[in-house]
């Protein structure tokens, strides 16, 4: 009994590196599947990145309308343009004339003085400046609108000193601020777009591209019949589980370099904040990979033909971001779609990446992220199993109606 225990060790262990040698060559000789495993993972976050180098918008273009055309307009204005965020591209004579530049694209706001700015600021009455922003782009908005706020703030300190009276610098700082506050951007010190986006979609990559390549792969085998040569190896009830590990084991591989190239590599060519330890992020890389392999490898089963699961990724690439919750706070999105989300592994990987890259958080403080995505990998392999077992029935079910066929021809 011994003996047979071993040598059916033996046999597993001999027709799952036979499994991962089979799926290691054919990743390498395909080249649908080369493209996908290799060459999207290394040069598609390359340029993404590099489109989000700049981090935060620059010189975004405005119109002035200055009806007031007083010291006080003209030194707002000085400063506006003298600001690295926004630049003053066009004097207009009124308003129509600046929202039809807006509307053109030409510029991104407007800046409006009346023509009693500075008089009622002489009088000691409230005056007022009108800033009209471009909402299609949310980075733009915020370009003009805070730089405007920041000089607005500026020059009503001075109003408030000159009106003061005070005798030092201690009387005018409390004058202009008398609740101190200091603004300090956590997790993004620069407040850039890239820094907040781009470790989110690196770690969508791994998953997509992997349903990619384990798509082409199973459509490959679809077409030319490839799968009805697994059916031998599974002639004891554990052969299932040497096709799943062999072909998982090479998937692994090969993700396990990609991986650390995404998350390390490419982060540190762009200057991206990471705050990640070795530890933390083996941990939670470990299960999210294998949970995007055994969930790429249960959805192969959708796929007939090669082309097929293009459309699959394409279509599911998107909601898959939001559903993340990075693009839009998991708390706003309905609870239907929140259930939805947890059964795909970026939503979790996501957000422990995040938390682990950007917020220097711990493996503790991921537990709930960590913990399900040990159960979605658990759960995606005995359905990946059950998935492959249905498919070699069926091979073999057709292989023995086609050989009656022959027979009866015969």
């Amino acid at each position: 009994m011994k003996e047979t225990l071993l040598h059916r060790i033996r046999e597993g262990i001999k027709d799952m590196c036979y499994i991962w040698a089979k799926e290691m060559r054919q990743s390498f000789t395909d080249e649908g599947v080369l493209i996908f495993f290799i060459l999207v993972p290394i040069l598609y976050p390359l340029l993404y990145s590099w489109a989000y180098s700049n981090e935060v918008v620059r010189e975004v273009p405005v119109a002035v309308v200055d009806l007031s055309h007083s010291h006080q307009s003209r030194q707002f204005i000085r400063q506006f343009d003298a600001s690295p965020e926004t630049k003053v591209a066009y004097f207009c004579t009124s308003l129509e004339e600046a929202r039809a530049l807006v509307g053109r694209q030409v510029v991104h706001g407007v800046l409006y003085f009346p023509t009693d700015f500075q008089t009622r600021t002489m009088r000691m009455e409230q005056t007022q400046v009108g800033v009209y922003c471009d909402m299609s782009l949310m980075l733009t908005y915020k370009a003009i609108y805070q730089t405007a706020t920041s000089i607005a703030s500026n020059m009503n300190s001075k109003i408030q000193i000159a009106l003061s009276g005070n005798f030092t610098d201690r009387e005018d700082e409390i004058t202009t601020q008398p609740l101190a506050f200091e603004e300090v951007p956590l997790f993004n010190p620069t407040g850039g777009y890239g820094s907040f986006l781009i470790p989110c979609v690196l770690i969508l990559i791994i998953q997509q591209t992997l349903l990619l390549g384990i798509g082409l792969t199973a459509g490959t085998a679809h077409d030319t019949k490839k799968h009805q040569s697994l059916a031998p190896i599974s002639r004891h009830h554990n052969g299932i589980f040497r096709i799943v590990l062999g072909k998982s084991l090479a998937y692994f591989m090969i993700y396990a370099v990609i991986s650390a190239y995404l998350v390390l590599v490419v982060p540190k060519i762009f200057g991206f904040t990471s705050l990640l330890s070795g530890g933390s992020l083996l941990a939670l890389m470990l299960p999210y990979i294998l949970s995007c392999i055994f969930f790429g490898m249960m959805l192969s089963c959708l796929v007939r033909h090669r082309e097929n699961v293009l459309l699959l990724v394409v279509f599911s690439s998107i909601p898959f971001l939001f559903m993340a919750g990075i693009s839009w706070p998991q708390s706003n999105i309905p609870g239907v779609w929140r259930s939805i989300a947890m059964l795909i592994p970026s939503t979790s990987g996501v957000q422990g990446f995040v938390r682990l890259n950007t917020m220097g958080a711990t493996l503790a403080d991921i537990k709930v992220e960590y913990q399900a995505l040990w159960i979605l990998t658990l759960v995606y392999f005995l359905a990946t199993c059950v998935v492959y077992r249905f498919q070699i029935i069926s091979a073999r079910r057709r292989a023995i109606e086609d050989e009656r066929e022959k027979t009866t021809d015969e």
